[in-house]
């Protein structure tokens, strides 16, 4: 009897665990849907990892950015955005088949995912954590409006070694605001999302460089500027 009653005592105390987790998580990102997180999981990351090396980060309120950008991110990352609930089931549906079939286990991530990731867990591939990804990204679709996951994804982004966010990238890069960016400036920032530490925006390579012409493909594909509009107002 005493071992049951450890028993049980021991899976109340995660049960509760769990519930008090959650109910923590739910409240985080209900506090970030009107308050701007002051940091993320991958810039502290990148603080332990580099505490002599400068991070660059600057808010920009998505008014402030140019509409360029959002469209280009899109383009390139997440093109049925508008459409799903924050995790693209078909995507991973053919990215596990794909990983059966011995091809390796690809991201198949949506921006929302990716903002979860970024904000909240750590980069890699597991099934953990992609299970905690697609969770999170489920509880962002339901609690924010597909405008403040750009906002936000816009400003946590990773565009090169300890440059988060639009803002630092635009003029770090390019020497001009998020507001003043062009298409072409908007894919480059686009192109090296895949792998930030390694892609350049502002010495692109050629595969940088038939990335950005691809996202500008895409772009014009997706109606312009008219694809997010509804999004963005």
């Amino acid at each position: 009897m005493a071992r049951k009653s450890l028993i049980r005592k021991f899976l109340d105390t995660v049960a509760w665990t769990l519930v008090v987790t959650l109910l923590m998580i739910l409240a985080v990102i209900v506090l970030f849907r009107f308050v701007n997180p002051p940091t993320s999981s991958f810039m502290l990351g990148y603080q332990l990892a580099a505490p002599r090396q400068a991070l660059h980060q600057e808010w920009v309120d998505l008014e402030d950015i140019s509409p360029w950008m959002p469209l280009a991110v899109v383009a390139s990352e997440d093109q049925r955005f508008p459409h799903h609930w924050g995790v693209d089931f078909n995507a991973i549906r053919k990215a596990l088949a794909e990983y059966k079939a011995g091809q390796g286990l690809r991201g198949a991530s949506t921006i929302t995912q990716q903002t979860a990731k970024n904000l909240f867990l750590w980069n890699g591939r597991s099934f953990v954590r992609k299970a905690l990804e697609a969770g999170l990204a489920l509880g962002l679709d339901l609690l924010w409006s597909k405008r403040r996951i750009l906002e936000v994804y816009l400003n946590i982004a990773e565009f090169g070694p300890g440059v988060y966010g639009v803002g630092a990238a635009s003029r770090l890069y390019f020497g001009v605001p998020a507001s003043r960016l062009s298409p072409v400036q908007a894919a480059r920032l686009a192109a090296v999302l895949p792998n930030p530490k390694v892609l350049s925006a502002v010495d692109p390579s050629p595969y940088v460089w038939d990335r950005v012409v691809w996202i500008q493909g895409q772009m014009s594909q997706l109606s312009g500027l008219n694809y997010l509009r509804g999004l963005l107002q």
